[in-house]
């Protein structure tokens, strides 16, 4: 594939994919919103507490193997369908544990239901181990148009069977049907749209090329997910269910932003830097290309949900919700960082140093568990604030590897991490006394995004950052940003004819 063509195949992928994840997450957000004011927060804290271990034993089959397969650069059908018999073994292996540990779960909460609810949602696993397959060969051939009907057709349905058993009273278990269909209707969507399928065919030596790259990547995915979730248990186990609830609702909503941009940019950059990890400065000017465009988003976008989290909270989700409000907060500028990370993290992978990427997630996650130390006495508020903290120190920890891998030097990374934060500053302070007007909250909210858009938009035109630049660049070089500024060109030329035959005149 020549420059040309790969530049256009990735930008189409960027588009498709944002547009997966664009629809996938309205929907999901949504549904989100419907369930919020049908069910308690103590139905939620129950699936919670169980998916603290569906999403660590998650890991086994969506991590590793799979990025393997992408990286590799001439894996081929021998390959994927070793890999795809590995991952069914592994997860029947991790759901008969699951099954297993399901009383001694309910028994460490104190609630016979999660016995229950462990073993049903824990059927996610093998059919996840499919999937995780499936989604490696429409990430490596570049056809993300395929995620786009998968998932919203699995966001879709689940959601409309989560608002019909939540509206027919079967409260925990709604959501657990809607968590499983998702999964079930992705995989059978991939299933028809995707040209892949396994054959009877098996080989040793491919697949142990495949697991020396990928058991670091798995380690690297455990590391994160054991750190992550461990927090839901101790605020799960230490406080309450409802606490839980307020903590993930809070991380929700942000979260909710931060993967339509985020997850969009990190599945394509990661196979299109793998296709270029012989050219160093090729793989470098990507890296800071995606940092310099996701910050560009994703800082306005956090700052402002921050300032305007409690109108927001309380029309979307009741007053019974309010309490999550200031983990909204503080999750904000925690995934305001998120575009720096991903970017780096890719290029460490994709330039095939799965070591380094091993050894950055010990040392981040062991500053992340000695912060939880520190922090889990004083309440699930402090707990989320030490994660804010960690999250700034990991932004160095990050940095450092591809100062000597891409010479992508430090104080390059950090201006091209803050350039748009202080315009993102600069627009928060100006909606932020609007929060005071003895109004309606939602004509509040109405002023408030649509003079922030404004306020960003004319401080962009001002200082000229990259970011803004480089999405210029794209639009102008698609076809439709081309008619657009010919058509405004053309427009320019007539009104400069009318002026001059509006002075012969005169």
């Amino acid at each position: 594939m020549d420059k040309k063509n790969f530049k256009k195949t990735v930008f189409s992928s960027i588009i498709w994919k944002f547009g997966e994840r664009l629809s996938a997450q309205l929907v999901s957000f949504a549904v989100s919103v419907i369930l919020a004011r049908m069910l308690t927060p103590n139905d939620y804290g129950m699936v919670a507490l169980v998916m603290v271990f569906i999403y660590i034993a998650d890991v086994f089959v969506s991590s590793g193997l799979g990025m393997s397969l992408i990286q590799k650069k001439d894996a081929d059908h021998l390959d994927f369908s070793s890999v795809f018999y590995i991952n069914i073994l592994i997860s029947v292996i991790i759901y008969s544990i699951l099954f297993l540990i399901a009383p001694f779960v309910a028994r460490f909460y104190e609630n016979d239901m999660l016995c229950h609810i462990l073993r049903v949602i824990g059927l996610r696993i093998p059919i996840a181990a499919i999937n995780s397959v499936q989604q490696a060969y429409v990430a490596k051939r570049m056809e993300f148009k395929k995620f786009f009907y998968s998932t919203l057709s699995g966001t879709l349905l689940s959601g409309v069977i989560g608002i019909y058993m939540a509206y027919k009273g079967f409260g925990t278990w709604a959501l657990v049907a809607q968590y499983l269909s998702n999964t079930c209707v992705d995989t059978l969507v991939l299933s028809i749209t995707v040209k892949w399928a396994p054959k009877p065919e098996f080989s040793w030596n491919r697949a142990k090329g495949l697991i020396s790259y990928g058991w670091k990547m798995l380690v690297s995915g455990l590391i994160s997910a054991g750190c992550d979730q461990i927090r839901s248990l101790i605020i799960g186990k230490k406080y309450s269910s409802a606490d839980l609830a307020y903590y993930n609702h809070g991380n929700r909503y942000p979260q909710l932003i931060v993967i339509n941009l985020n997850d969009s940019i990190s599945s394509v950059l990661y196979p299109a830097l793998a296709n270029y990890q012989d050219d160093k400065a090729k793989v470098k000017h990507m890296t800071r290309t995606a940092i310099q465009v996701s910050s560009y988003i994703m800082w306005p976008a956090m700052c402002g949900l921050a300032v305007v989290a409690k109108p927001l909270v309380t029309i979307l989700l009741t007053e019974k919700w309010l309490p999550c409000v200031e983990f909204l907060q503080i999750f904000c500028f925690f995934y305001a960082f998120y575009p720096h990370a991903t970017a780096n993290l890719q290029a460490i992978k994709a330039m095939g140093r799965s070591d380094i990427f091993l050894k950055l997630q010990i040392v981040k996650y062991s500053i992340n568990l000695m912060m939880l130390l520190i922090t889990m006495q004083y309440g699930p508020l402090f707990i989320a604030a030490g994660m804010l903290i960690s999250c700034v120190v990991s932004v160095f920890v990050n940095a450092y590897p591809n100062i000597k891998i891409l010479d992508y030097r430090l104080k390059e990374q950090l201006r091209d991490l803050f350039s748009t934060f202080f315009m993102a500053c600069i627009m928060a302070g100006a909606i932020f006394p609007l929060s005071f007007i003895p109004v309606n909250p939602k004509i509040v909210l109405v002023l408030q995004v649509i003079i922030g858009v404004l306020v960003y938009t004319v401080t962009s035109i001002l200082f000229q950052p990259q970011g803004y630049i480089q999405i210029a660049e794209i639009f102008f070089s698609t076809e439709w940003g081309k008619a657009k500024m010919e058509k405004a060109k053309s427009l320019k030329r007539m009104y400069k004819r009318i002026n001059e035959a509006r002075g012969r005149i005169s």
